[in-house]
């Protein structure tokens, strides 16, 4: 499968490298709910390699809120990788412009904003919005920071071929608060590479929430029907070989 990266230098959000077959584009609007204006960047995922394990916990949680136009729009968290700049989320949250602010609660970014400087997404999303491939990797870096993200909010561990049947952790930011919404539930095959949680409270703003167990994460809200057309009952594609390989050519 072939992917696409966006790899902008920071503040050049027009520079794009395309490897493979992947499509991106710089303008238009995106198919969430969770926000009405910004431009989609969509590629297709390829695979991961589960890495070894990830830094300590640290006191500012891994999990945060995506801005882009001066406000929050979705959510995505640290995932473990040897740089330690690398964010989850949804692919349906990728657009331009975006900062990410870890730790995010109450209107404060005890870290600041970290700029996203590279996407990558399956071509499957790209060409089609393929929901069993709604999932993107965000590389992030902040100016004048020579510290990775990873060192200062430590990261789960991308999770692949896990099962159905888990109790997680979710985590997400509705578009009308600026504090998380965290429940604990379990997780429920829905088709083939579709997954889905019953939690109460999760609007839009949380599509890209990661579903933890274990330190792992298995899943981020996302996949069909953007993530679910109710806030009480959340989806996921399942994570396989395609997030797995995705991981793999990002990481190296």
């Amino acid at each position: 499968m072939a992917i696409t990266f966006l790899r902008p230098a920071l503040a050049a959000a027009a520079a794009v490298l395309v490897l493979g077959a992947g499509l991106v584009a710089g303008t238009g609007t995106t198919a969430d709910d969770a926000y009405a204006e910004g431009a989609p960047v969509t590629s297709t995922p390829s695979a991961t390699v589960v890495p070894e394990s990830a830094t300590p916990a640290k006191t500012v949680s891994p999990v945060g809120a995506l801005f882009a136009n001066g406000h929050h729009f979705c959510t995505a968290s640290v995932v473990h990788s040897g740089a330690g700049d690398l964010v989850l989320t949804a692919a349906h949250c990728v657009q331009t412009g975006m900062s990410f602010a870890p730790g995010y609660h109450d209107g404060v970014a005890p870290l600041g904003m970290w700029t996203v400087t590279g996407v990558a997404v399956a071509d499957g999303w790209t060409s089609s919005a393929d929901p069993d491939l709604d999932f993107a990797f965000l590389t992030v870096q902040q100016a004048g920071n020579p510290a990775s993200l990873e060192s200062l909010t430590g990261a789960n561990v991308l999770g692949t071929d896990r099962g159905f049947d888990h109790t997680i952790t979710l985590t997400g930011y509705p578009d009308s608060t600026d504090s998380p919404v965290v429940c604990t539930g379990t997780t429920t095959r829905s088709d083939t590479y579709q997954q889905s949680v019953a939690c109460a409270g999760f609007p839009d703003g949380t599509s890209g929430g990661p579903w933890v167990t274990g330190g792992e994460v298995i899943g981020v809200i996302g996949g069909y029907e953007l993530g679910g057309d109710t806030p009480d009952v959340s989806y996921s594609a399942y994570f396989d070989d395609d997030i797995a390989k995705l991981y793999a050519s990002v990481t190296g």
